[in-house]
């Protein structure tokens, strides 16, 4: 069995969709780091998406035993397209209809310009799943809609059932892969767990 530990990146303080936007991560807090980086194993493969928080979150969370691998674009957030850095207050009033829809049934429906809750999901599953198949133990620092996206595949809840779920910035969610890090008979062991 390999572990998937998804860590959601520190936060960036922002009241807003951020999605591919580049803000930078506040990692003033090291005790919590500190015992964030003692909890994950020693012996891991870190990986992150290729945004700045999550690059330097994962940078804080390096040591020894734990190999860097390249950023991953695919482990990017869910693109937000036209609704980037808009609060939910100025979406609704910008795209009533439309983003009732995206919260309601989140799973196909995509903002203008963006992508919808599937196209994040298989994209990051993709590059997940071709992770996990090298073995061991992998850290992936990521994002709230990656994570929850694989809580869903994982744990058998529609997309805007998932959406109840708190992931919290520096928590680990953890999912146990089969075999030969196969993604058949995974399961989610810790959702949010903060160390």
């Amino acid at each position: 069995m390999s572990r998937l530990l998804l860590v959601r990146h520190g936060p960036t303080h922002a009241k807003c969709m951020v999605g591919w936007s580049d803000l930078p991560a506040d990692l003033s807090d090291h005790r919590r780091i500190a015992a964030l980086s003692e909890f994950l194993p020693r012996e891991a493969r870190l990986v992150s998406s290729d945004l700045t928080r999550t690059r330097a979150t994962a940078d804080a969370l390096a040591g020894p035993g734990r190999r860097r691998l390249p950023d991953h674009p695919a482990l990017r957030e869910i693109h937000f397209g036209d609704w980037e850095m808009l609060t939910a207050p100025e979406i609704e009033a910008r795209d009533p209809e439309l983003s009732r829809a995206y919260w309601t049934d989140p799973g196909e429906v995509a903002p203008p310009g963006g992508e919808s809750w599937n196209a994040m999901a298989a994209r990051a599953s993709v590059a997940l799943d071709a992770l996990m198949r090298e073995g061991g133990d992998l850290i992936v620092v990521c994002h709230f809609a990656v994570i929850l996206g694989q809580v869903a595949r994982h744990g058998g809840e529609a997309p805007r059932d998932v959406l109840r779920h708190r992931v919290e910035p520096l928590s680990v969610t953890h999912i146990d892969y089969g075999p030969g890090g196969r993604p058949e008979g995974a399961r989610v062991a810790k959702i949010n767990h903060n160390p």
